[in-house]
């Protein structure tokens, strides 16, 4: 059967909402490129990590990165412009990780991935980059955030703090498992049949390397509500509990890491509720936090006052130097 391209919009507007969702810029713009490690192969799969600001023998705290993109999309090249330069130019090690995809790969494996690269970073960094094992922090936007809140609960030992841009702690909530009504999600409408024919090949690691358009599958879960079960291979409403290990709103206790919550209350992508319910836990458990809202913030911060994302950046770097221990620097 003959494929159908799809339309110049469709393309346009897949690769816009690609872009805001990982809230990222191509790390190949830095003046130093990065050293790339592959920190854990599958079959013939090897999953890469950048590593950026290495120094052998210096032991530096690291900011380990997580991109966003659904955990359907994104790579290892997307990072937070802001949070990455600000970091390094206070004396940190960068990680940005690779982790499978979905849904090629489902749920316990992506979340074996985020676990074996901080094992990784934690055991080979010294070594390989100047890392400190005791100074960790997570941070991510979207799915990324996920994954950063996912870190909270699933890595040993606990992250040092953690800052997560727009993220989740709900897999299966009604934003996730029932139609969206969003435009953003109801652009052209493709079948089901070409929507799972994007994401037919192997494993993948990086958006890159697959051959379809991840992001048209993800726009086809969000119409039909069907991205829970496309990502785990679990029916929300029948097996909710085989979800609740990765969740990170079921998993906040008072051993939790020190958190920063950023979000915007118009986000149309992932609800402003999410952050909000990860705060309330928070406070239920004792866990220090700040849930820092931006008013008029669309999934990536557009639209909210330019000012309030600089102080909210700029609140979020504070924190995660006092928690490094880099208040004074390098």
């Amino acid at each position: 059967m003959h494929r159908s391209a799809p339309s110049v919009h469709l393309v346009k507007f897949i690769t816009v909402a690609w872009a805001v969702a990982m809230s990222a810029t191509d790390s190949q713009a830095d003046a130093a490129p990065p050293r790339t490690f592959v920190y854990k192969q599958v079959g013939d799969l090897e999953i890469q990590a950048d590593v950026y600001g290495a120094a052998p023998g210096a032991a530096r705290p690291v900011l380990v990165e997580i991109h966003g993109g659904a955990l359907i999309g994104g790579s290892r090249r997307s990072i937070n412009r802001r949070i990455h330069d600000a970091m390094l130019e206070a004396g940190c090690v960068a990680v940005s990780i690779d982790y499978r995809l979905a849904p090629e790969t489902k749920l316990p494996e992506i979340i074996a991935d985020l676990e074996d690269a901080f094992r990784w970073v934690r055991e080979e960094g010294p070594q390989l980059f100047g890392a400190d094992p005791q100074r960790i922090a997570v941070t991510g936007g979207s799915a990324g955030g996920y994954l950063t809140l996912t870190a909270g609960f699933r890595v040993e030992p606990r992250p040092k703090a953690l800052v997560a841009l727009f993220g989740y702690g709900d897999l299966i909530g009604e934003w996730y498992s029932t139609p969206s009504p969003h435009p953003r999600h109801n652009g052209r409408k493709p079948t089901e049949e070409d929507a799972r024919r994007q994401v037919s090949g192997p494993p993948i690691s990086d958006d890159r390397d697959r051959n379809g358009a991840g992001m048209l599958f993800y726009v086809w879960c969000r119409q039909h509500g069907a991205w829970p079960q496309a990502v785990s291979g679990w029916n929300p409403l029948t097996q909710s509990e085989k979800f609740s290990p990765y969740m990170p709103v079921n998993n906040v206790t008072p051993d939790y890491p020190p958190t920063v919550l950023i979000h915007g209350t118009a986000d149309t992508d992932v609800p402003y509720e999410q952050s909000e319910m990860m705060a309330a836990e928070f406070e239920r458990a004792g866990v220090a936090h700040q849930f820092i809202s931006l008013e008029n913030g669309e999934h990536g911060f557009g639209g909210a006052d330019p000012r309030a994302i600089d102080e909210a950046y700029s609140e979020a770097i504070a924190f995660l130097k006092e928690k490094l221990d880099l208040t004074a620097g390098r």
